[in-house]
């Protein structure tokens, strides 16, 4: 009996979820956060997939979250094939046929499964069996989309059109035609008719065959795949595609270079709970409601308030007679905005963007390799943060030219470089950095290493840090 093929789970984590604006944003995307569960929806993503038959998880990212994600990684104690981070963005042609390249070199005959970072899906059994039934059609030579049996009318979506049953696979159909968003008219139609899924943008593909029908139809999208992971670099636990050659890659969906033009096309529908999470009001959809129908989160207090996801992240939220609104509150953001409104969130990012606001695309929480920190408070020749610092992790050796720093030991163990002292800190312990000291945070200890810094001096600017020794690369 022949062996089935390797399932290689390829997540793509690229977007900035603009619609899910304040607490999404370019620098701290949907995917990075706990939206539908106690996990980032990355994670949920990773961890539907621990299954046999299924090797390590491929991430392709951009550079920006790389340490995030492997932070992430960390936390669930899984480690990847690989994170591959693209250069630029060019859609998901592309950041698929790198991962395809990659995977290919070292099993050829294997199977990928492309699935976005950024979606929930409630049923994992029914996600598992739609992946088993997409596996044996993909083995057989198709390109299997997994197609979502529509629940509404619903003209956000992509359709795709059932035809022939597959002879030799239960629940496998060819794709008959693929149709891109339709008026609501037309959606309703669809419903009413049959025979039609939403287009989950998730895909099963035999890496030999979809690399070649790839090159079939979108051939510069594969020859600037192939020649951006033949020139590719290792930079720590990282794959750097190579730049040039990756920009050479037109930019365009899978759907539009290869699904739509292949005879090898095939569909799986499926019920699985599913939501792309694209608006405030999806995560009010799948949400768990009380008696009066709010989504609540966080420290909120509702009086004769219905049908509304509340939302507070780090302080007090009340609402007195309202009904059918979205109010996420942040520490620097608030966006109140009614229900059937949210699909227009982006305007107002576009607008602060427009006006140079930080709060459009920066966390007030800012990540970098180490861990995080946060600006408490801040005034005139001083600055209070919040730093945290990952087990294991250390910031850069470095000095400041124009500020002294306070350090003190909150919770966690720290082991500092001052000069040539080494100190070691506990809970309730300080130290002084001052003007021009060499020095050095690490975190020896197996839990993560909280401080309060208390930065004075005339100018306390990011960029007054000269790096003398750097564990991340950084300059």
């Amino acid at each position: 009996m022949a062996m089935r093929p390797t399932i290689h789970p390829v997540i793509l984590s690229g977007g900035a979820g603009t619609r899910l604006w304040p607490l999404s944003r370019e620098q701290y995307p949907k995917q990075l956060l706990a939206l539908a569960s106690e996990r980032s929806m990355i994670q949920d993503t990773i961890v539907r997939v621990q299954a046999p038959g299924f090797a390590a998880p491929l991430i392709v990212c951009n550079n920006d979250h790389r340490f995030i994600i492997a932070e992430q990684l960390r936390e669930l104690g899984i480690a990847p094939a690989a994170i591959v981070l693209e250069p630029v963005a060019r859609n998901t042609a592309a950041a698929v046929a790198a991962a395809a390249a990659f995977i290919a070199a070292s099993d050829p005959d294997g199977l990928i499964m492309v699935l976005p970072s950024d979606h929930v899906i409630m049923d994992r059994d029914a996600f598992l069996a739609a992946a088993a039934l997409a596996a044996a059609a993909a083995a057989a030579g198709r390109l299997v989309t997994f197609g979502i049996t529509p629940t509404s009318p619903e003209t956000g979506y992509g359709y795709i059109r059932q035809g022939a049953a597959l002879d030799g696979h239960p629940g496998a159909f060819a794709v008959e035609r693929f149709v891109e968003k339709p008026n609501l008219e037309t959606a309703s139609g669809y419903l009413a008719a049959g025979g039609w899924s939403w287009n989950s943008g998730m895909f099963m593909f035999p890496i030999a065959g979809f690399r070649t029908e790839l090159a079939r139809h979108a051939a510069g999208v594969a020859a600037a795949a192939d020649a951006a992971v033949a020139k590719a670099t290792r930079d720590l636990d990282f794959v750097r595609l190579d730049a040039d050659a990756f920009a050479a890659a037109p930019s365009i969906s899978i759907d539009y270079a290869v699904m739509e033009k292949t005879d090898r096309a095939a569909v799986v529908p499926a019920r699985l709970g599913w939501s792309d999470v694209g608006a405030w009001s999806a995560l009010w959809d799948i949400g768990k409601r009380d008696e009066s129908g709010n989504v609540v989160l966080g420290d909120v207090v509702a009086e004769r308030t219905r049908n509304s996801y509340l939302r507070a992240e780090s302080r007090l939220l009340t609402t007195i007679g309202v009904d059918d609104l979205v109010v996420v509150a942040l520490k620097d953001a608030v966006l109140v905005a009614a229900r059937d409104e949210v699909q227009n969130v982006k305007t107002i990012v576009d607008r602060l963007k427009k006006a140079g606001r930080s709060e459009a695309t920066a966390q007030p929480r800012v990540y970098r390799p180490w861990g995080s920190y946060e600006t408490i408070d801040l005034g005139r020749r001083f600055q209070v943060k919040r730093i945290i610092v990952n087990p294991g992790q250390r910031i850069s050796l470095q000095k400041h030219a124009q500020r002294a720093e306070h350090w003190v030991v909150v919770q966690g163990v720290a082991r500092v470089t001052r000069d040539e002292d080494i100190l070691t800190l506990r809970e309730n312990m300080s130290t002084y950095i001052p003007v021009g000291c060499v020095h050095r945070l690490e975190n020896p200890g197996s839990e993560p290493l909280h401080l309060i810094e208390v930065q004075s001096g005339g100018y306390l600017g990011e960029d007054d840090i000269v790096r003398i020794e750097d564990s991340y690369g950084r300059k």
